[in-house]
């Protein structure tokens, strides 16, 4: 009874917050509507209050998991635009609450300063300018609201699907003649349990195979947090992707399933912090992590865990060493161990290493591992949000992570970022495309 409390605690707050919201957004609509007759009025009022009712019952059956019928894509599909819907309203306060704090504080120095005119004097013209600003306020502040909902949808419907595949050249030192022309193909942040639209999933992955490489990388979080995530429709289309040298995989942070709520494990040891073993996790989520080894497996991926694999390419040897996930940055895990997963490779000349978190190569591949030439890693997903031409690049990620986005290069070593496949939370891209990559080595 004492857990069910706590667990309404936040969904209470959340309401209060989207109803506090819905009324200043109303506001402008109210301001807008004024001139209108009263019938049409209050048929404004209903459909506004009517709509926002079906959403907040949405939203708590959603948070209480109590909508098991819906498939899970248009689960994922739903939850997204009703959020996209409630930032659109979010964004349209910002003018409403900047002019009542202008007013306010307009307010208090006039109130201070007793400035010279009389009430009946003053009273007319500025009740005048001040309705005057206010419908210009609504009408900015209703433009934003329409122009954010509008671009987050677009995000949703077209961009999340919108993939781009990069190409780049990476020039390494003292490459053996034979890896010249090595072909590489990576993907990386699929989050299955997010996605919504399975035929277009697929043609993003036909685009990755029309390629023909010679090799292929998937950098992790293959799920949010379930293996069951990972259907047995996605594992097929996932797993018909084939390269002459195999598909080789590493974890990522959410692969673990350490931001789920299991119901066997003690959750507030469990999200103190960043962990380096797995002693934390439960057997429910061990299990799960074992269950989602097995999908890698099923696909024909070779999932490395702290280990190597040394592959030859035109009679010369180079080494694919992968390790669990490496986070330097918030939250997130340390369970990669590079010292075990390079051992025995120290007579390989080239080094291609898999890390899902690219803090990891100014942490430790940089200062430690001066041999590894490249590094592939994930993880950022760019944010998912941005700006990118053929000469500007800005995500907000990018005040969080040095390495975000593309290829980096430091003494001869290089470190390229995936931008991710899937998505995560918001359902959508906006600015920052999908990726496929595809490296060529010389």
């Amino acid at each position: 009874m004492f857990k069910s409390i706590l667990v309404l605690i936040p969904v209470f707050f959340l309401f209060v917050i989207m109803i506090v919201i819905d009324f200043y957004a109303f506001q402008s609509i109210k301001k807008l509507s004024e001139n209108k007759n009263l019938t049409t009025k209050k048929r404004i009022k209903v459909a506004y209050w009517s709509f926002n009712i079906f959403i907040y019952c949405f939203t708590f059956l959603a948070l209480m998991n109590l909508l098991p019928f819906l498939n899970k894509s248009v689960y994922s599909l739903l939850r997204g635009l009703f959020s996209v819907y409630f930032f659109g309203k979010l964004i349209m306060t910002i003018p409403l609450l900047i002019e009542d704090i202008y007013r306010i504080i307009r307010k208090i120095i006039e109130l201070i300063s007793q400035i010279g005119r009389s009430k009946a004097e003053s009273s007319p013209n500025n009740s005048k300018q001040l309705i005057s600003r206010k419908k210009f306020i609504s009408q900015v502040s209703t433009g934003m609201g329409l122009l954010t909902f509008s671009s987050l949808s677009y995000g949703i419907v077209k961009g999340a699907h919108d993939y781009k595949i990069h190409k780049k050249t990476v020039t390494i030192k003292n490459l053996p003649k034979g890896l010249k022309g090595l072909r590489i193909g990576q993907i990386s942040d699929i989050h299955a349990g997010s996605f919504w639209d399975k035929s277009a999933v697929k043609r993003g992955i036909e685009l990755l195979k029309a390629e023909n490489v010679d090799i292929l990388f998937f950098t992790g979080d293959l799920v949010n947090d379930l293996a069951t995530e990972m259907t047995s429709d996605y594992q097929e289309i996932f797993g018909s992707l084939k390269a002459p040298l195999g598909v080789y995989s590493i974890l990522g942070n959410h692969d673990y399933g350490d931001y789920f709520q299991w119901p066997d494990r003690d959750n507030g040891k469990a999200m103190q912090g960043k962990f380096q073993d797995k002693s934390h996790m439960s057997p429910l989520q061990l299990d799960n992590l074992e269950d989602l080894k097995k999908v890698h497996h099923n696909m024909s991926w070779q999932l490395l865990l702290n280990e190597h694999k040394i592959l030859e390419f035109n009679s010369e040897s180079f080494a694919v060493i992968g390790v669990e996930n490496f986070g330097v940055r918030g939250r997130f895990p340390k369970y990669g161990n590079l010292k075990e997963a390079a051992s025995g490779t120290e007579t390989v000349s080239t080094k291609i290493l898999l890390s899902h978190d690219p803090s990891h190569w100014d942490y430790e591949v940089l200062k430690q591992y001066p041999d590894i030439n490249l590094t592939l890693s994930g993880h950022t997903h760019g944010a998912q949000f941005g700006i990118e031409t053929a000469k500007f690049q800005w995500s907000p990620v990018k005040y969080m992570y040095k390495q975000w986005a593309g290829l980096y290069e430091s003494n001869h070593q290089y470190l390229y970022v995936n931008r991710g496949f899937g998505y995560l939370g918001y359902p959508g891209r906006l600015g920052i495309r999908p990726e496929i990559t595809v490296l060529t080595l010389s």
